[in-house]
């Protein structure tokens, strides 16, 4: 999997997953019976993303610490419960392996 090649972009994937969050969650309140699975889980995502956002913003980030927090909860999922769950394994591997470089 492509990893972000610079920390702009890096900084725009994880926005981006904050946003995909946000559509989610309005899902869930359009059809809280179809999403339930996915109810369970979204606040606790939602925290992560935005602990990692409000990081990079402050300064605070720190890279190659291990898998982000919110691993355990999507490692078993497939794309069909969390459609923007290869969205979260590229955050991931960008921040456990650092910016994907030309010589890599």
């Amino acid at each position: 999997m492509r990893r972000a090649r610079t920390v702009d972009e890096y900084v725009a994937l994880v926005k981006d997953a904050v946003y995909e969050v946000d559509e989610m969650r309005a899902s869930i309140e359009y059809d809280e019976e179809g999403m339930g699975e996915v109810a369970k889980f979204i606040d606790e995502l939602e925290g992560h993303l935005k602990e990692i956002y409000n990081a990079m913003l402050s300064g605070d980030y720190c890279w190659r610490t291990g898998d982000l927090k919110y691993m355990d909860l999507i490692r078993h999922m497939d794309e069909g419960t969390l459609p923007f769950r290869s969205l979260l394994i590229q955050i991931n591997e960008t921040h456990t392996k650092g910016l994907e470089t030309e010589e890599q």
